[in-house]
């Protein structure tokens, strides 16, 4: 993506965001994946409260071993306000330069964050998947929008989330008799492969593993104990 592209992510203004957000709306694919992923991958954010210097890492994982296979971490300053609904667009340039980054780029990406399970359903994996126009899941540990029936307690347990008419994702029991994250597609993939590769990146822990170790490299590079760069194991 183009150095002017980044900066337009930058510095839009929010009602354009919005705008922008119902015309990407129109390329959102949620056809069935042809192919059995054999690689996954997670990618998330940290920086700290009030600093405007963000870090990311997008880490590569086997299937079904899931084994890290390279990771891309990436430091860069945002100047988009946190701002509900709005989410990809202070995320958007830093997950580009982590994405581009990768020599290796895997078959589906899981973002922490939402899909189409949400008010304009462009969520950050959405909004993502349609710029890298790449097969991305968003799996969020809160609800954005729409609401959903009770669950069982036990893990691998779902139901639909529903907002309005629409069925947008799903209430995911990652773990028995813990809270329920939120899976939806975010492009090119269908819900129930949403619903199928997270089940596969599930461990004994809330977050898919594609989640957790993103989140540590990009601690880790935040407190300085990593480096920017692309890495294979």
């Amino acid at each position: 993506m183009s150095g002017d592209r980044l900066d337009y992510y930058k510095t839009i203004d929010p009602t354009k965001a919005k705008k922008l957000q119902q015309e990407l709306r129109q390329q959102i694919s949620l056809e069935p994946l042809a192919d059995e992923p054999q690689f996954v991958a997670g990618a998330d954010i940290s920086f700290n409260q009030g600093s405007n210097l963000m870090h990311a890492g997008i880490i590569i994982l086997g299937l079904p071993d899931l084994n890290i296979v390279a990771r891309s971490t990436v430091s860069d300053k945002t100047s988009f306000p946190y701002i509900p609904g709005l989410l990809a667009f202070r995320e958007l340039p830093i997950l580009l330069k982590a994405w581009d980054q990768l020599e290796q780029k895997p078959d589906v990406l899981i973002l922490d964050g939402h899909g189409i399970a949400h008010p304009r359903r462009m969520g950050i994996a959405t909004h993502l998947g349609i710029e890298i126009e790449h097969p991305t899941i968003g799996c969020a540990k809160n609800i954005l929008t729409g609401s959903h029936d009770e669950l069982s307690s036990q893990k691998g347990e779902r139901v639909p989330l529903i907002d309005g008419s629409e069925t947008v994702g799903m209430a995911l029991r990652s773990r028995t008799n813990v809270n329920p994250v939120y899976v939806s597609p975010g492009h090119r993939l269908s819900s129930d492969d949403a619903y199928s590769v997270v089940m596969k990146c599930l461990t004994k822990y809330k977050l898919p593993r594609t989640t957790r170790l993103a989140h540590k490299w990009a601690n880790k590079l935040r407190r300085g104990e990593a480096e920017e760069g692309y890495f294979k194991n």
